[in-house]
């Protein structure tokens, strides 16, 4: 178990809910994913709105914790209004707030996200804001009042995996009780397992699998390695070495010895 916010949850796995073959396809990946918080976005399927009915149907059957976001906003002001309406619509104070600047690589504007950010925490929100992996970014951030930061891994749908481990591994070491959750670029699940390996308390992905031959099966996939990334970070990993190293002591050397050249 985990915590998240102020809810305990078994899964450090967070999936969206875009892009699947069909709406019986996304539940069932859901479940095989074994997470139990999904992202909606209101701009682009809201339960109000002629075909989402279904669509909200097939959510609250998966009795999942609902993170709307913000997709599509540019400023801030356009993603404020958007997280009061996600929360009178989903009966939810979490939003994860994306705020756009470039439609090239999807980018997070940084100016208008603290502006967004300050704002909402103000209006007792719990803010999942997605930016960058810049250390001053994410320290403005925090001083805003996020506890949660979703840093990319690369650009959103990319697939490129974590572009730079080490602003990653930094974020993790310079804000220790921050909740830090990888977003965007993952696609593969040894790279959710990189980035649990980092000591990040979760991943969020959707494009991995909703876009995969098989959904539901890779959905599974990601389930066990972000828990197998989890599980090696806790355990303590060996450091890396510059030369070689026997495993197995020779018979006519004292284990001893061994430790003492190592």
């Amino acid at each position: 178990m985990w915590k998240l916010a102020d809810t305990l949850l078994p899964s450090r796995l967070l999936l969206g809910t875009a892009k699947y073959p069909s709406l019986h396809m996304m539940k069932e990946a859901i479940i095989a994913s074994d997470a139990n918080i999904i992202t909606v976005s209101l701009k682009r399927q809201s339960p109000r709105e002629k075909g989402g009915e279904d669509f909200w149907n097939y959510i609250k059957s998966l009795n999942c914790h609902l993170l709307p976001n913000t997709a599509g906003c540019h400023h801030a002001e356009d993603a404020i209004t958007t997280a009061e309406m996600a929360r009178e619509i989903f009966n939810t104070h979490w939003i994860k707030l994306e705020v756009i600047g470039d439609d090239y690589n999807l980018q997070p504007d940084p100016f208008e996200l603290v502006k967004a950010a300050k704002e909402l925490i103000q209006r007792g929100f719990e803010v999942f804001p997605y930016c960058t992996d810049d250390l001053v970014l994410c320290q403005r951030l925090v001083d805003s009042g996020c506890r949660i930061l979703m840093p990319w891994g690369s650009p959103i749908g990319s697939g490129k995996g974590l572009m730079n481990p080490y602003a990653l591994e930094t974020l993790r070491t310079r804000l220790p009780d921050i909740t830090l959750i990888v977003d965007a670029g993952i696609g593969k699940p040894s790279h959710a397992t990189q980035a649990m390996e980092l000591g990040f308390d979760g991943v969020l992905l959707n494009t991995a699998v909703s876009l995969a031959k098989d959904p539901i099966q890779m959905a599974a996939a990601f389930s066990h390695a972000v828990q197998a990334g989890r599980l090696a970070y806790e355990a303590g990993m060996m450091l890396e070495r510059n030369c070689a190293s026997p495993s197995t002591p020779l018979i006519d050397t004292p284990f001893w010895h061994q430790v003492e050249r190592t």
